[in-house]
């Protein structure tokens, strides 16, 4: 039986079961690129010590070449033996290059051959996920500048609460959003440690230098235990975290341009390129994007949740169970690239009824400027509170504006108010007093919104940063 790279000690095939059961490679081919970085750098370590020749070095390292061009031109083939990707490349190798192909393992166990590929996977992505992120982002800072000084309801309970700005809140996403960029940045630095030469569990014999192909491969250190450096799946949990943290990030402002787009709210109308229409009814125009977003925010966390559960329990070292780790993160990192996307596109044809916005400032939105208003002049908020409640109360009898009811009558209620107070009252001029650090102050919008830009463009220049 020579069909396994494994079978010398075995004398039967495996079961059908265990055959499909136990194969990867349906999967983990997509981490080809990875394997063969990961091989070549072995192999020209392997050479450095004296464990290959120059000429079998080359060899390999020609023969790696001819597997990247197969892959790359599609024309690859996977055969019955081929359990998973590394052994699919060591059986490619040797049958374009003979004997040297069959070296190439030398001093690497497919335990630390796949931590490490699965380590340059992630950091791939992450980087992949953060310049989408980024994009966004931009994105925002420039669509919270155009409408820094656009009236808006903040919303508490989804009801109108106070006055702010479009502006304002475009960054209040961009707030989570970059948030999710230093988790990424964050998920990358404990990526970025090469278990290569691990083994299988405790190492090897041979003189390996660790440092040697941890540099070749771009990693910033070594992991230092090698029970752990082959089982250690933090760095999968890590990612996976902000996966899920940005894709139900995603999922809150797809809601909201869900809402947004309702003839109810009527502050947002989408592109046509980015929405649906219906199979029965001619009138509708659909946010399916936007729901699709709250969507797959499940189905992120969900890889998240269901790959933590796989990892509880499991003893040292190396288990199959591991092997598990692949579907969930690329499941979830080709989710949030989708999702990133989507958020973009949604963006780019979104068009903000701003005038709609402003008249949704109403309702009682200026009561708590009121309130703040008296306690300037002296009363106690909760005296304050209590007046400007009944006035809000009156207001909404009478089907007015509180700004609107005549003084002698506020005053009646609340006899420490004046006419100024009362002008005060006006959407804009409540706008321009919040100037707080984080404030709705359309000035102090512009200025995060810039400072953001600033942060962004220098993270495009050195992209691992955090936020």
């Amino acid at each position: 039986m020579a069909d396994h790279l494994w079978s010398g000690r075995f004398s039967a095939k495996p079961a059908a079961a265990l055959d499909a059961i136990n194969k990867s490679i349906a999967f983990d081919l997509r981490l080809w690129p990875q394997d063969i970085e990961g091989s070549r750098a072995h192999a020209a370590m392997l050479a450095h010590i004296g464990l290959l020749t120059t000429d079998e070095r080359d060899a390999i390292l020609q023969g790696l070449s001819a597997v990247r061009a197969e892959f790359e031109a599609g024309t690859f083939v996977v055969h019955d033996e081929d359990e998973d990707i590394h052994m699919a490349v060591e059986r490619r190798l040797t049958e374009l290059v003979g004997e040297p192909g069959k070296k190439l393992h030398t001093g690497r166990s497919r335990n630390d051959q796949v931590a490490t590929d699965l380590r340059l996977f992630a950091r791939d992505a992450i980087d992949d996920l953060s310049c989408r992120g980024r994009g966004v982002l931009l994105r925002l800072t420039e669509l919270a500048v155009a409408h820094a000084a656009d009236p808006l309801p903040a919303y508490t309970h989804l009801q109108r609460g106070m006055p702010t700005t479009l502006g304002h809140h475009l960054m209040a996403w961009a707030a989570m959003l970059w948030r999710d960029l230093d988790r990424l940045a964050d998920a990358r630095r404990r990526a970025n440690i090469s278990p290569l030469g691990s083994g299988a569990c405790v190492g090897s014999s041979f003189p390996l230098d660790r440092a040697l192909t941890a540099d070749a491969l771009g990693f910033a250190g070594l992991t230092t235990n090698s029970l752990d450096g082959v089982s250690d799946r933090d760095f999968v949990c890590d990612l996976l975290y902000a996966c899920a943290m940005m894709a139900l990030h995603l999922s809150r402002i797809g809601e909201e341009v869900v809402l947004w787009c309702t003839q109810e709210f009527a502050f947002l109308t989408l592109g046509d390129a980015v929405t649906t229409g219906s199979s029965m009814m001619p009138n509708k125009k659909n946010p399916d994007g936007a729901e699709l977003l709250r969507g797959k925010a499940g189905r992120v966390l969900g890889d998240l949740v269901g790959f933590m559960a796989t990892l509880k329990g499991l003893p040292l070292t190396y288990n199959k169970d591991l092997q598990e780790d692949k579907e969930p993160l690329f499941d979830a990192v080709d989710t949030l690239r989708l999702g990133l996307d989507m958020t973009m596109a949604l963006l780019e044809g979104a068009t903000f009824h701003t005038e709609r916005m402003r008249a949704a400032c109403s309702q009682g939105v200026n009561a708590t400027d009121f309130c703040e208003a008296l306690v300037r002049a002296g009363l106690p908020l909760r005296t304050a509170h209590h007046q400007t409640g009944r006035l809000v109360a009156l207001a909404f009898a009478r089907g007015s504006e509180l700004q609107d009811l005549p003084l002698d009558e506020v005053r009646s209620v609340a006899p420490d108010a004046t006419a100024e107070m009362l002008a005060d009252l006006q959407v804009d001029r409540l706008l321009a007093s919040k100037t707080l650090l984080g404030g709705t102050a359309p000035e102090s919008v512009r200025k995060a919104a810039e400072a953001l830009r600033a942060a962004l463009l220098e993270t495009q220049t050195h992209p691992h940063g955090g936020a």
